[in-house]
């Protein structure tokens, strides 16, 4: 019997890879920050027959307190932990002069350091387990920052960082982290973001263009369960890869970001963006 642990189970990624999961024999323990949005996962759940195979639990991952009760009932019900998938975040879209300081607090501790807690807390289960995975979901938006997404794309420039040294000092253990970085998908955390950009009267033509241009991305964005496939096969592969680039162009992406000059990237995005380079 493998168990999982899924954060930010209630949506997009995090749903489908628990119901993936499921069904793959996986017992999940899909957290969520508020029990009452479970709903649509148990009624997938029930419809597939894997109400059996999902623990649905409230965990706030900035609250280490409800941290530690899950690895209290997962070593009371399971005594195992196989796998680790940190999902659970959020994008702060703005631009920067715009955003406050508790907003730049405020995404940093739910994406980075929220990662951090549950990592350091359910690491052991692991290491007692004689090895595992750490999945965690970053982003193209780990590998490029996108103009009016500065928090979000700090946010997932951490979490390479951090899986960089994780995966490092983990692997020799039989613990293998692996990143897995989408493209634009059909999530409900763009929809959020776009809603807490407000232009100004007085907003230039390239921020404007920012925000269509998001917009765009949005709805031409792909189905998530093409990401939940992967990490279900990440979970899965004995010595799995460590980035994996998933979506759209995102392959594209890194293999640009890796070989081509800076000062050709932000020519070809201002260009796309109607914007001005001063020389």
């Amino acid at each position: 019997m493998k168990v999982a642990l899924v954060t930010g189970s209630n949506s997009g990624f995090g749903l489908l890879t628990t119901l993936r999961l499921a069904d793959e024999g996986y017992h999940v323990i899909a957290t969520m920050r508020k029990l009452d949005n479970k709903e649509a996962l148990m009624n997938a759940a029930q419809e597939k027959q894997l109400q059996m195979m999902i623990d649905c639990i409230q965990m706030d991952v900035i609250n280490q307190q409800e941290i530690e009760s899950v690895y209290q009932y997962i070593e009371k019900k399971y005594s195992k932990l196989d796998v680790i998938i940190n999902n659970a975040g959020y994008c702060q879209g703005g631009f920067f002069t715009e955003l406050t300081e508790q907003q730049w607090l405020e995404q940093f501790d739910a994406n980075v350091f929220g990662m951090i807690r549950v990592t350091r807390t359910m690491l052991p289960f692991l290491r007692l387990n004689g090895g595992g995975k750490v999945v965690n979901i970053s982003s193209v938006s780990g590998i490029l920052g996108y103009p009016g997404m500065s928090p979000y794309t700090s946010s997932k420039f951490a979490i390479e960082g951090l899986s960089e040294s994780l995966r490092l000092e983990c692997r020799h253990e039989n613990i293998w982290v692996s990143l897995v970085q989408p493209a634009s998908y059909k999530t409900n955390i763009w929809e959020k973001s776009l809603e807490q950009i407000k232009l100004s009267e007085d907003a230039s033509d390239f921020q404007k263009n920012i925000y269509k241009a998001a917009h765009a991305s949005k709805d031409n964005s792909a189905d998530p369960m093409e990401v939940a496939r992967l990490i279900v096969r990440i979970c899965e592969c004995t010595e799995p890869k460590f980035r994996y680039p998933v979506g759209k162009g995102a392959r594209t992406l890194s293999l640009i970001k890796r070989i081509v000059p800076w000062f050709i990237i932000e020519k070809v995005v201002y260009s796309k963006l109607g914007g001005k380079i001063h020389e």
